[in-house]
């Protein structure tokens, strides 16, 4: 059986990069520094007109930081994943949590309401509950699609041996996705560890801005500054190679 290969995306040239490597799915975010965003309404849509063969699915999550989320974010949300399901988006990907670390189900329910059939993906937000067996399960009966981890560690390679387990426990009654620092170095042993069909990652490469005129002054960010002139792009060669690397037998 092959794999199938999401790519986490931040714009339009990077769901084009990724169907051109044969990926299989992207994730389109916004404010990938903060875990992922959701992308504007004109992003999704042009993303879509870029692309023929590769499906698009859509995170909705209103800002960075913890996923309990309050009544005026969680309207929010219902409405984005309304709006990019009306758009032809392809799935959306959700999550939300209560303060005990459970899912929250009254608002999951609703954002799946919202979606109209489109699958749907719990994302990292399940690394932050409390009891992931117990979660899990609670995603199954909520008709979740699938779930993305990195086994509630630092990394998917970290957290294979949890990640192993769940897909064990999952059965065909879920799709356990890794996710999580995954990268043509280590591609091949989450595989094998885990059993996971399915897996997640991110191809960014260092790109300098092409301003001609730059001023050194001014930053636009928080303290924590990113550069101004240099940007991080997704690389098709670095999808390519991580595909290639996560299908290659792991030795010894």
């Amino acid at each position: 059986m092959s794999l199938t290969y999401e790519i986490c995306i931040d714009g339009v040239a990077g769901a084009v990069a990724a169907e051109k490597a044969g990926a299989d799915r992207v994730e389109l975010c916004a404010a990938l520094f903060e875990g992922g965003l959701t992308p504007t309404l004109g992003t999704v849509r042009a993303a879509l007109a870029a692309v023929s063969s590769i499906r698009v699915h859509v995170i909705i999550r209103p800002r960075g930081g913890d996923f309990i989320f309050d009544e005026h974010e969680v309207a929010a949300m219902e409405h984005d994943v309304a709006l990019v399901r009306e758009a032809g988006a392809h799935g959306v990907v959700i999550g939300a949590l209560t303060p005990d670390g459970e899912v929250d189900r009254p608002v999951v329910e609703r954002l799946i309401a919202a979606a109209g059939g489109l699958p749907v993906t719990f994302h990292r937000a399940f690394d932050m509950a409390a009891d992931p067996f117990a979660t899990l399960e609670t995603l199954v009966e909520l008709g979740v699609d699938r779930v993305l981890t990195s086994g509630q560690d630092v990394s998917a390679l970290e957290g294979a041996p949890l990640i192993a387990e769940l897909v064990r426990r999952a059965g065909d009654r879920i799709v356990v996705m890794p996710g999580g620092g995954i990268t043509d170095r280590n591609a091949a042993r989450v595989v094998a560890a885990t059993g996971a069909r399915e897996v997640h990652f991110a191809a960014l490469a260092e790109e300098p801005s092409p301003a001609v005129h730059r001023n050194p002054h001014p930053f636009m960010g928080g303290e924590l500054r990113q550069p101004e002139y240099r940007r991080l792009v997704t690389s098709g060669a670095g999808i390519g190679a991580v595909m290639r690397a996560a299908e290659t037998p792991v030795r010894g």
